[in-house]
């Protein structure tokens, strides 16, 4: 029997995307959100790109739902009036050592359907005049947005298709009985035939009171931003990036226009010392210790120490950052950079201590679990929404 009553745990975009979509098809949706206001982590603080999909796996969840995401995100926001724009990115070698990596993301970026061509750098200043590098490769269907905005239409939609939408409330108990699910909140408790997860940085940990034990643990990392000083916001006109390195799930520090108009540098990315740590500040022991107590991550570290090592400096160097962002746009000094705020990003890590590089979406009878849905999840939430949906159906 297909189920009649669905609980959303999470105000993100993907939360907010899967409430519109089910209350649409005649589910009786409740949402329920621990902030008081929605996309309050990791979709209210990224840096709203609307991403055309040249670095992932071929035939990847993430492959397939950013291609199509980049479309459908680009129609919801034409169909409801929300700003965005699609201006397009270059991805930039910046050395004879990196075009190789770039003639590799271009057959990897094709592969996937992306519109794309490599480019001289002569043509490439045609787009950014200011750019530097040896080879470029152009991204046309790139974009930029306000993803809170969108999430803010979201749950308008879904609230107008009978939705019930619970803000300020964490979720603390999660209770299964027989074709049934109970979550008790600090509002009160709602039951329903079928339980979502897209709690995002909390994912793993929702799924453990539900009952479950996911082969995955979420490792949050900070990423610190600077920005452009107005009078230097010139100096980029789009979205400017590096050669990503193949062996990390990060992109490197880039300088991304915002839709406001502002140019946003970075991020780096840290050890965050608790799930929704956004300064080096925020500290809880019980994130911290549960990230150092996962085998997976340990494996990772140890690995990966000279990485992290350049990450943290960089976060306590305003010139280094600055001498980064140079190698794409020569002219950026540290007098150009005024800092901005942070977000934390949700990377998912296997036991062997692998970064867990596609979504992972997976269900346990009347429960799913969105256990990783990192970027590009706000690009491809629309998508990750569609493909839940009909899981449930």
């Amino acid at each position: 029997m297909s189920p009649k009553t669905i609980t959303i745990v999470g105000g993100g975009i993907v939360g907010l995307a899967l409430a519109r979509k089910l209350s649409s098809t005649g589910f009786g949706v409740t949402v329920v959100e621990k902030e008081t206001h929605w996309a309050a982590h990791q979709t209210g603080h990224n840096s709203g790109v609307i991403h055309a999909g040249p670095y992932y796996k071929p035939g990847s969840l993430k492959a397939t739902m950013c291609l199509a995401g980049n479309r459908s995100m680009s129609a919801f926001a034409k169909e409801y009036g929300i700003d965005y724009e699609i201006c397009g990115k270059l991805i930039v070698a910046t050395s004879d050592e990196e075009v190789g990596r770039l003639d590799a993301l271009a057959a990897r970026a094709s592969a996937n359907g992306v519109t794309c061509r490599l480019i001289p750098m002569e043509e490439a200043r045609e787009f950014e005049p200011h750019v530097g590098g040896v080879k470029a490769l152009r991204v046309e269907n790139t974009g930029i947005i306000n993803y809170t905005a969108v999430s803010e239409k979201l749950a308008e939609l879904a609230a107008s298709q009978g939705a019930e939408l619970i803000l300020g409330s964490r979720v603390r108990a999660i209770h299964s009985s027989g074709s049934e699910v109970t979550v008790e909140h600090d509002h009160g408790r709602v039951t329903s035939d079928f339980l979502i997860n897209a709690a995002g940085l909390q994912s793993d940990v929702i799924a453990r009171l539900a009952g479950i034990t996911p082969d995955v643990r979420v490792v949050p990392f900070r990423g610190e931003y600077y920005e452009l000083s107005t009078a230097r916001r010139e100096l980029v006109r789009g979205l400017i990036y590096p050669v990503p390195d193949p062996e990390l799930p990060f992109l490197g520090v880039h300088l991304t226009r915002m839709i406001d108009g502002s140019v946003h540098a970075g991020p780096n990315a840290v050890l965050a010392f608790a799930r929704e740590g956004y300064r080096w500040s925020t500290v809880s022991p019980r994130d911290f210790l549960g990230t150092l107590a996962f085998p997976g991550f340990l494996k990772y570290a140890s690995g990966n120490v000279a990485i992290g090592a350049r990450e943290i400096l960089r976060s306590f160097s305003k010139r280094r950052f600055a001498r980064d962002l140079a190698r794409l746009v020569p002219e950026i000094t540290t007098a150009d950079l005024v800092p901005a705020g942070a977000g934390v990003r949700a990377q998912a890590f296997s036991r062997d201590g692998k970064l867990v590089d596609d979504f992972v979406i997976e269900q346990n009878k009347n429960q799913i679990h969105i256990l990783n849905a990192p970027s590009p999840a706000a690009t491809s939430s629309l998508e990750i929404a569609d493909y839940v949906a009909h899981l449930v159906a």
